[in-house]
C-alpha cells in the first residue's frame, strides 16, 4: 500500500513517463527471457503489476478530475 500512496502523490506526467519507462523495463525483460538469461522470472510479473498499477491510478486521477469539473 504504501508504494500506492507514493505513487498518488505524484503528477499525472510523472506517472505517465513512469509508466513508458516501466513498458521498456517490460520489454527488455520479456527479451532476456527469450534468450534465456533472465535470472529471475518473478521480475515480469512485479512490472506488469507496476504498469497496472500506475495505469489504475492515472485513471482514477483522470475521473476525479472529470467528476470534479462536473460538480462545478
Amino acid at each position: 500500500m504504501r508504494k500506492t500512496q507514493e505513487l498518488r502523490n505524484n503528477s499525472r506526467e510523472e506517472l505517465e513517463k513512469k509508466v513508458l519507462d516501466l513498458e521498456e523495463e517490460l520489454f527488455n525483460l520479456r527479451f532476456q527471457a527469450k534468450m534465456g538469461q533472465l535470472a529471475n522470472a518473478l521480475q515480469l510479473r512485479m512490472v506488469r503489476r507496476a504498469i497496472g498499477r500506475t495505469k489504475t491510478i492515472i485513471a482514477e486521477k483522470q475521473v476525479g478530475a472529470v467528476t470534479s469539473v462536473a460538480a462545478k
